[in-house]
Parts: structure tokens; sequence; C-alpha cells
């Protein structure tokens, strides 16, 4: 008997026959900024180049749903299963002010009305909003810059419970279905410079039964790991003298060795032992305004920042200790693969894809060697753009959503191509997720899908 005859015996006699599910029919989870492991790759899936996803246009190329979103937030979408999450916080009057364009002014937004934090849901394939619920009702308790939201941070997800961290104004897990678990208030989380609070912006990372917040106020800097199933607070470590300020999100590297927690900060970057928050290794220097987020390629870790003097990058070997500041005489040391005092990222979140790492500050775009550090290149992006969301990549392209309102898509190589340069109709800040073929971007007002 063949294989057909046998496959149409069995059916025939079990009603539906149970295959095996090829990995790509699987969900793939972004389950927080960043996505897996904050790497910002997906792989598996063939992806769009080229869409148009403006409403004003008379044609939607490549659009599978658009829907709006309430409120204000710079929160990325996470994704898990047939859901997708996100954060915004929304003005009981008004609207809430967001400065676009160029201009770094210390300007604080006026945000002295009631607001609600609020965590959404919706369903991956056709955009409906399935719940929406209100973690925190009043007025801010920290001021944020007037290009910053009220909901900068992204959730983090592991399947059963979603974690929401909005700096002063709350740690609360709910379950997927949005029913509340636990909360925790950590007190006013002023991340403050120029004499204003410029925005809180670190989100969870979850690790097993592990949570780390990183909480940069100057006034009373910390690290604190609470457990994910009732919120208790395992340990809290202070951060006075070793970092002023950061908005990066925590890395939690498990190696064979120790599970690690990263924390980009000026004027130390620290890695600390998640059992018992013991320092393990550390970096001097860098940029006075670390916002970009720690995360493994290649089993090394990638550090970026920019701003002031110095725009560092640091590739670390996780099993380094102590002291590891590269000096002028010697770049390297054993715990540093290699470093470069100049071509960091500001704001924007580097990543590595196919032997290559890009990072995209403003409107240039760098390319170096994830290996060895060459400087590939450095080119400008068109006239107008300007790169806060962090890159992501896939299908060998390198997407970089830009304020402008323009996501433009970048071939993998050693040679800068524009592929596309693709409208959406609203700015971009928030970094993108990928799931199953589709992309996910959340605009100021929307949150779109593109395939």
């Amino acid at each position: 008997m063949n294989l057909l005859n046998r496959v149409a015996l069995l059916t025939a006699a079990w009603g539906t026959l149970a295959l095996p599910t090829r990995a790509a029919d699987a969900p793939q989870n972004w389950p927080a900024f960043r996505g897996p492991g904050a790497t910002g790759v997906a792989e598996g899936y063939p992806l769009a180049t080229s869409w148009n996803a403006d409403p004003a246009t008379p044609i939607n190329q490549g659009l599978l749903w658009r829907t709006p979103v309430p409120g204000l937030g710079h929160s990325s979408p996470v994704v898990w299963g047939d859901r997708i999450f996100l954060c915004t916080a929304i003005p009981d009057i008004g609207k809430a002010p967001l400065m676009l364009g160029r201009g770094g002014r210390p300007t604080a937004a006026d945000d002295s009305g009631q607001h609600q934090w609020v965590i959404l849901c919706y369903n991956k394939s056709t955009g409906e909003e399935l719940w929406r619920k209100t973690a925190r009702q009043g007025i801010p308790r920290a001021t944020r810059h007037v290009k910053a939201t009220q909901a900068n941070t992204s959730l983090a997800v592991d399947g059963k419970h979603l974690v929401a961290f909005f700096g002063s104004e709350g740690l609360y897990c709910y379950d997927l279905d949005g029913n509340l678990q636990w909360s925790r208030d950590l007190g006013i989380v002023n991340i403050s410079k120029y004499g204003i609070g410029w925005g809180y912006a670190s989100s969870p990372a979850i690790h097993q039964d592990r949570i780390a917040l990183a909480c940069d106020d100057p006034s009373n800097p910390f690290l604190a790991v609470l457990q994910l199933s009732d919120g208790k607070e395992l340990w809290r470590v202070s951060r006075k003298d070793i970092s002023e300020r950061s908005w990066g999100t925590p890395l939690i590297h498990p190696g064979p060795e120790k599970t690690q927690v990263v924390v980009n900060g000026w004027p130390w970057v620290v890695s600390y032992d998640l059992q018992t928050g013991e320092p393990l290794w550390k970096i001097h220097g860098g940029g006075d305004n670390p916002i970009p987020t720690p995360f493994v390629s290649n089993d090394w870790i990638y550090i970026a920042s920019a701003h002031g003097t110095l725009s560092p990058i640091y590739v670390v070997r996780p099993e380094a200790r102590g002291d590891i500041t590269p000096s002028k005489t010697d770049p390297s040391n054993k715990g540093i693969v290699w470093s470069t005092p100049r071509g960091g990222s500001y704001m924007s979140t580097p990543v590595v894809y196919r032997g290559k790492l890009y990072l995209g500050s403003s409107s240039i775009v760098r390319c170096f060697n994830a290996t060895t550090g060459e400087n590939i290149y450095a080119e400008r992006l068109p006239r107008g753009a300007s790169i806060i969301a962090s890159l992501v990549a896939a299908d060998g392209n390198i997407y970089c959503a830009s304020e402008n309102g323009t996501v433009y898509v970048l071939a993998a190589g050693t040679n800068f191509k524009i592929l596309a340069s693709n409208p959406m109709g609203e700015p971009c800040f928030a970094t993108p997720a990928i799931s199953q073929g589709v992309l996910y971007f959340r605009t100021t007002q929307s949150l779109i899908a593109i395939k």
C-alpha cells in the first residue's frame, strides 16, 4: 500500500489526520522590546520590502490592517501568539503635545492634567482591539521631554504574564486576558537632566521567574530584580556613583557560568549577577545620555551609546570580569572583543545581522564588521530622515523607521543600498515588531500591519 492510500485510510478512520506542525506554522513571538533576546532579528518568513500605508493616498499597497491607538506613547508593540500588546498614556482633557523635527532643547511637556496609563491588546490578524485596562489614573508624578511620552516603555510577556512598568507610575503584572495579578509602587523615578525629567524609558526584562528593572534617577539610581509570580523584591543595588542617568532596557543574558543583567549607563556600563546583584564587569566612559539597549549576537554582548564627547561601541565577552575599560594604548583586553570610541548610536539600538553591525543615528546609517569592528560604511538617508526607533532585520533587509513617517528598507551587505522608502502617513518613534511574515508598526496615532 502506497503512502497516499495509507493516509486516506487513516484519515477515514480517525476523521482528521494529525500531522507534525511545521516550524514556519508555529506562532513567532516578539515578547519584549526588540523581540527575542533583544536582538531585533526574526527569520523564517519572507517580508515586504515596498508598501504604501499613507491613508492620504488612494491606494494602500501591502497594508494588512490599520487601527487607531488612543493617547500618546512610544511603547513598541510586542507579540505573543495571536495577540499584540502595547501601552499608551491618555490625557483626560485635550491632546498630549509632541514635538516633531529637529531640536533637543531641554523643554518639558505640559502634562499637568489627569492621565490614564493604559494597556491595549489587539488581534494580530485583524487589528481588532480585544481589551484595554487602565493601570493607573492621575496626574503624572514626573515630567517628560517634549519629544518623549508618558508611555515610552514596552511591555514584556512570557506566555502567562504581561508586565508593564511606567517608572514613577508603577509596575503592573497582568495575565494575557487583562486580569491584574499584582502591582508595585517603586516611588518617583525622575530621569532628569538640565533640571527637568526627560521621561522614563527602560522597559522591564523577564527571565524565568525574574523581572529586572533599571531605575537611574540621578538622585537615587538603582537596579532591582523582582519575582515574576508575585512581585516580591528579591534584591536591589544602588547605582550611585555608577550611573547618573540611563534609558536603556536591561539585558538578561543566561551564560554557562552565570546569568547576568547588563545595564547601559554613564559613566559606567555594568553587568550584575542575576541571582545576587553582585557586579561582574564594568566599563567606564561613553556617551553621557545612554539610551541603546545592550543585546547579544555571536555569543558576545554589544553595547553602544552617544552624546557628548564620545559615541563608543563595545563588544564584550560574557565571561569578562572586573574593570574592562579599553584604554587609548590598549583598546581591547581579555574581556573586550573589539571597541571603537566613535560610531555608536544615540537613541536607536543597533542590530547585528548576517555578520554586520548596523547603527542608525539621526539621518546617518553606519555599518561595521560585527566580528572585527572594521568600518564598512557611513551613509546618509534622504533629507528629512531621523532615526529614533531601533533598527530591526529580517529576510535580507534592514528596516529603519523614521520620525518623518517613512520606513527605509536597506539591503543587508557591504554596500549601502536603499531598496524602498515606504510612507506610513504618521511619524514613527516606536520600534517595529516582526511575526510570521508581518511587520507591525506603532506610529504616533496608529498600529499598522504590513504583509
